[in-house]
């Protein structure tokens, strides 16, 4: 499910409880899954970086943060992906300079430019592919409810600000499974950015005995934005958090166009946002996700590419030694798992 109806990040209403049967029924074939599907155990370390709802929660950027640290303990990352919104069959190890987001999904593409990425709904099989790149290292971005590979570190990134919304299942809700069965396999939480949405799952974790980390998205500097009107468009799980971040960056947004997370955008809507700005004389401004589904389309799309400015995201923990810790821990628990055979 690309698009979250708005309905599931508040109070659950009359359309949650309709669906409440359906989301039990859901909730009872997510706990089967994750209780009984046998785990394949593979050869290097795998830390996975999760979350409890579909919809964005900035586990990208933190997937990237943690590849830049275990580069910096000498070892070799690679990523694991599912290559969400992208056509590719089979497994496939992502050419950042040839492969398009309709063909391997947008945020691989992102992930590419910072270690060797493999798309594949079979996990272990792109766990080969990333073997033969010499990785040492894995990385799941997304997957933790998947059940496919052994998790050594399930790391799962929840939202501060709109927490697991409604608290139901899909479809009545965006939690992926009941919190009470996620929370027995992840191991640790990260939350993400300012707020008391998360409040709720934090107390569980806490209770659980869960370490619980902090950290914020906080945006590069991008002066060609500073003090103009802005035409500012996404298609990303949270676009309201991205125009948000055009203003810190002193942007003014003038005018705002959402799409569903993971949009391909056609050459008729690209040429309606640029038409729109030249119309009011804003400037174009979208997120990387968005700029990378752009590149290599029809002439109206490239066009679009070129004109928009991109707000590019990084990620401050509240305590800079987590990504290592977190490794180090990853580290122990595969050490332990080739003791045990």
């Amino acid at each position: 499910m690309s698009e979250a109806p708005p309905f599931w990040w508040h109070k659950a209403d009359w359309r949650a409880w309709s669906l409440w049967p359906l989301s039990k029924l859901y909730g009872l074939a997510a706990r089967h899954r994750l209780q009984t599907a046998p785990r394949k155990r593979i050869d290097v370390p795998v830390l996975c970086i999760g979350n409890l709802t579909v919809g964005g929660t900035g586990k990208t950027p933190v997937a990237i943060a943690f590849a830049r640290q275990a580069k910096a303990m000498r070892l070799k990352p690679g990523f694991l992906s599912r290559g969400h919104g992208g056509s590719v069959s089979g497994a496939h190890l992502v050419n950042l300079h040839h492969d398009g987001a309709r063909y391997v999904g947008d945020e691989p593409l992102l992930l590419a430019a910072h270690a060797p990425v493999a798309v594949s709904a079979n996990r272990a099989e792109g766990v080969k592919l990333l073997l033969g790149e010499g990785c040492d290292f894995v990385i799941m971005d997304d997957g933790f409810q998947s059940a496919q590979i052994h998790i050594d570190y399930a790391l799962v990134v929840v939202d501060a600000e709109r927490g697991i919304g409604n608290g139901h299942t899909i479809p009545g809700g965006p939690m992926r499974a009941a919190l009470v069965d996620q929370m027995r396999h992840l191991t640790a939480l990260l939350e993400m950015g300012e707020g008391s949405a998360a409040s709720t799952v934090v107390r569980h974790a806490a209770r659980a005995g869960r370490p619980v980390y902090r950290a914020k998205t906080r945006p590069l500097p991008l002066e060609a934005i500073r003090g103009k009107r802005c035409l500012a468009f996404a298609g990303i799980g949270n676009p309201d958090k991205f125009y948000r971040t055009v203003r810190e960056l002193s942007g003014e947004v003038a005018v705002t166009r959402s799409f569903a997370d993971h949009h391909f955008y056609s050459a008729d809507e690209a040429r309606d946002l640029m038409q729109d700005a030249d119309k009011d004389g804003l400037m174009l401004v979208t997120t990387a996700k968005d700029a990378i589904r752009l590149a290599h389309g029809s002439q109206a799309l490239e066009e679009l590419h070129h004109r928009a400015e991109v707000v590019e995201i990084d990620v401050a923990f509240e305590t800079d030694v987590t990504p290592g810790a977190v490794i180090g821990e990853t580290l122990k628990a595969w050490r332990r798992r080739r003791l045990e055979g």
